[in-house]
């Protein structure tokens, strides 16, 4: 699937708020790191370095949703492709 640019940003917004709704919070920080999903004193944390490019934040946001478990979860058709897809790419 061939993404502009300028989806990237919704995209970005879409997975935060799934994100949200698997309970996770999003980190964008600063530092010598891709990032990823982590637990953090029982509390889910993705952690995004926000120095990345919007593809990398999109692919390292996508994994970590992965991780937490989206497979029983409604998702439009194209952002579970999205998803998968950048995922995938590591």
């Amino acid at each position: 699937m061939k993404i502009k640019e300028k989806e990237f940003e919704d995209i970005l917004v879409d997975l935060k708020a799934l994100a949200a709704q698997l309970g996770a919070e999003i980190r964008f920080e600063k530092g010598d790191f891709k990032g990823g999903y982590c637990l953090l004193k029982d509390s889910k944390v993705v952690v995004i370095n926000k120095m990345a490019n919007l593809q990398k934040k999109v692919m390292i946001l996508s994994m970590a949703l992965k991780e937490l478990g989206i497979d029983d979860m409604y998702l439009t058709p194209k952002l579970r492709e999205i998803i998968d897809e950048m995922a995938d790419m590591k």
